[in-house]
């Protein structure tokens, strides 16, 4: 993923279109891309500053996060749920159906471990 440019370079495209220059001319002076430099004025007249927005990180976990509650009961509950039987019952219940793999994140980000019971006891034998 690339690098959002400086905020002197944005400043500097900005500066020179306020000085009467095009978008495009400004966007060729200063090398870079004419949407880049048509973004940045128009950031800079409706937010005021030109700096980049943050980038990455958790943009959806709230969908899941809203049932949080919901969720946790169920566990309790019924100890030994899949996580694509979690992803039906909130289907079922609040029409929101996550993927499984959302499902597994939601519990990585709240701590929840679950370790399923083995069948079958655990060998006795004595290592050599």
């Amino acid at each position: 993923m690339a690098k959002s440019l400086s905020v002197d370079l944005r400043r500097r495209v900005v500066e020179a279109v306020e000085a009467g220059a095009s978008r495009r001319a400004a966007a060729a002076r200063f090398g870079v891309g004419v949407s880049s430099a048509i973004r940045w004025v128009e950031r800079a007249r409706t937010r005021g500053h030109v700096e980049a927005d943050k980038r990455g990180g958790n943009h959806r976990s709230h969908r899941i996060d809203a049932h949080r509650g919901l969720i946790l009961e169920w566990i309790d509950q019924t100890p030994d749920l899949t996580l694509a039987e979690i992803a039906e019952r909130l289907d079922a219940a609040v029409a929101y159906r996550p993927t499984p793999s959302i499902v597994c994140r939601f519990f990585q980000r709240h701590g929840v471990t679950r370790k399923k019971r083995l069948r079958t006891p655990p060998s006795k034998r004595v290592p050599t």
